[in-house]
């Protein structure tokens, strides 16, 4: 993929889960190359160290903003206030996410299941929903949804049954989007990442009977042919640079794994 600075240079780009991870690393990449990023996530001191971080790179291209990606007052507020401050959207990552509860069907609790939903799925629609008028404004724009190989590719992520649901419900969301907005020149494109390196197992938690439910799986060389382990918050956030740019602008509706051909032992 070519790498050239200021190929987003005068762009706007929304990134969710922005405080770490992938959404870190993408909006790091995204400053780099000339764009001012709208940092969304729970304003702590993960998100500030970030917005500090890319204002290092450009003065004044980061701001961050407190969003609960599941709320849509909070949702539609900071996407108003990023569009008052930089001037328009022109690239949304929606990437915000949890694993949620980890638990067999008949023992999830309801509310643990609604939760996962919300965040993830919920939250995606939110996310899109309150930007993509102001894409409309720009007369074009590119939309990035982190989706997973779990609930598309993989299904053996015991206990995992509403993370992976939500993960293939974006799916489906990308593609219904990306036709409705085709006419827009708002393209629509759909990642699912393997395993990565983040922190994203902090939301984890295991309940009820798991080792019931297991059934194990072994492999004999490992479960990534192309990498001796996980892959980098890198790896991901130069393929959304690359969607989020014109040299993918064939490109909507797509559905590309980046996982080190992790899911194809599946």
């Amino acid at each position: 993929m070519k790498q050239e600075y200021g190929r987003f240079q005068g762009k706007t780009a929304i990134v969710t889960g922005a405080g770490s991870g992938i959404g870190r690393a993408t909006a790091v990449r995204l400053a780099k190359e000339g764009a001012n990023v709208a940092l969304f996530d729970l304003k702590d001191d993960r998100t500030l160290e970030v917005e500090k971080e890319l204002s290092s790179i450009r003065q004044e291209c980061a701001r961050a903003f407190d969003v609960d990606i599941s709320n849509p007052e909070r949702v539609e507020k900071a996407v108003l206030e990023a569009v008052e401050i930089f001037g328009g959207i022109d690239i949304v990552f929606a990437n915000a996410g949890i694993n949620g509860v980890l638990s067999p069907v008949d023992e999830m609790k309801p509310e643990d299941w609604e939760q996962t939903l919300r965040v993830n799925l919920n939250g995606t629609f939110l996310t899109v929903k309150y930007a993509v008028p102001h894409l409309k404004k720009r007369g074009k724009g590119s939309i990035i949804i982190t989706s997973s190989v779990n609930g598309t590719r993989v299904f053996t992520g015991f206990g995992m049954i509403a993370y992976s649901t939500t993960k293939a419900g974006q799916v489906a969301f990308a593609k219904m989007a990306a036709l409705e907005l085709a006419r827009f020149k708002i393209r629509v494109n759909v990642i699912c990442p393997g395993a990565i390196s983040t922190n994203i197992d902090q939301s984890t938690k295991k309940q009820g009977g798991l080792e019931e439910i297991t059934i194990p799986i072994e492999f004999p060389e490992g479960g990534q042919p192309l990498a001796e382990g996980p892959g980098q918050p890198e790896d991901v956030a130069d393929l959304v640079a690359f969607l989020a740019s014109d040299e993918s602008r064939h490109i909507t509706g797509s559905q590309i794994f980046i996982d080190g051909a992790e899911s194809l032992l599946h």
